[in-house]
């Protein structure tokens, strides 16, 4: 698919935000994308693909790693099995799906908790423990999205690439969108880190199953992805994908919490329902957006009220010293929202 261009200077801000966040992070390159009412309104690129002498320039071709942006594909794969019948309902138990976890652990934990972060598990020794009841509280924890894509597997037959590549990419001719391990070809942009790195492992990342964290995107087609939600499934006319399947995505599923500074999600994707101070979203983005973060930088913005997606990407691992990821994403999203 390509929509128009149609520059609009008003979203200069946002470009510069998105260059000036590039230097804070020592990143070796960056782009920005943002569609308004139809049209592409601002594109830029910088940089390289690597801080190696020679590397390839950033442009429209290059693919990002997104990292936990990969997220609102894997609820989308969640929404669209539930849409099919393959899963009851959002508040069914993990354990009916996945029998060979420990039932006592399990307890209680829902599809609805695992999307929305408010499963109380995590990992320890190898094992899964429990943190604290579901749905009591909020932790951002890899191990929810771990079992939600077995679920998604047992209960449908098919893994998450599969029926993204099914229902979305190959509809829609998505073709710079795909799980890749490192360095599979030469538009994949390299993702600087450091070694220490304790959050941050390539070798983790070389599935393809689309259970892993090794989505590459290019930032165009990451704007059309925040597009496809933007109108419910329907991009050229008519339905390429169900609006239901978008509105389970997109709408607000976490459980009602104690603490109301606990951010509030989708099907993964953060929504801007009311003011938070750990929510990833700026004070300026209107009600009803929402947005999704990688560790790599990477993030789109959705805002419905005014047709609007913004999207950027950056290949740097994690953070700099002196660097506020919380801060310099909830600016991007207010810099993007002021350009309104």
């Amino acid at each position: 698919m390509e929509l128009q261009r149609e520059a609009d200077s008003r979203f200069n801000p946002a470009a510069v935000h998105v260059k000036c966040s590039m230097g804070a992070l020592s990143a070796s390159g960056a782009a920005v994308v943002i569609i308004h009412n139809g049209a592409i309104a601002c594109e830029s690129y910088w940089g390289r693909h690597s801080d190696q002498p020679g590397a390839r320039c950033i442009q429209e071709d290059s693919r990002f790693h997104v990292a936990s942006v990969r997220k609102s594909y894997i609820g989308f794969a969640a929404a669209w099995a539930l849409q099919q019948g393959y899963m009851g309902s959002m508040d069914d138990e993990v354990s009916g799906y996945l029998p060979e976890e420990n039932a006592g652990v399990l307890e209680g934990v829902t599809f609805r908790h695992l999307l929305t972060h408010t499963h109380g598990l995590k990992v320890e020794g190898g094992r899964i423990t429990r943190n604290f009841p579901a749905g009591t509280s909020w932790k951002y924890r890899s191990i929810g999205v771990e079992l939600l894509t077995r679920m998604i597997k047992r209960a449908s037959g098919c893994t998450v690439a599969h029926i993204l590549e099914e229902q979305v990419f190959r509809p829609l001719a998505f073709s710079e969108s795909g799980w890749y391990p490192p360095g599979a070809h030469e538009r994949l942009v390299e993702v600087l880190y450091d070694p220490r790195d304790p959050y941050w492992s390539e070798a983790e990342c070389a599935g393809t199953e689309g259970d892993q964290s090794n989505l590459y995107v290019s930032a165009r087609e990451l704007a059309y992805w925040g597009y496809l939600h933007l109108r419910s499934g329907s991009i050229r006319g008519w339905p390429e994908v169900s609006a239901e399947v978008i509105r389970t995505s997109t709408t607000l599923q976490s459980p009602s919490l104690p603490d109301p500074e606990h951010p509030r999600n989708g099907c993964f994707w953060f929504i801007q329902d009311r003011p938070s101070r750990r929510t990833e979203l700026g004070e300026r983005v209107p009600r009803g957006s929402y947005q999704i973060l990688g560790y790599t930088g990477a993030a789109v913005l959705v805002i419905p009220s005014h047709q609007v997606v913004a999207v950027r990407m950056l290949n740097r691992a994690g953070s700099t010293p002196g660097y506020d990821y919380l801060a310099d994403i909830r600016g991007f999203g207010d810099t993007v929202a002021g350009c309104l």
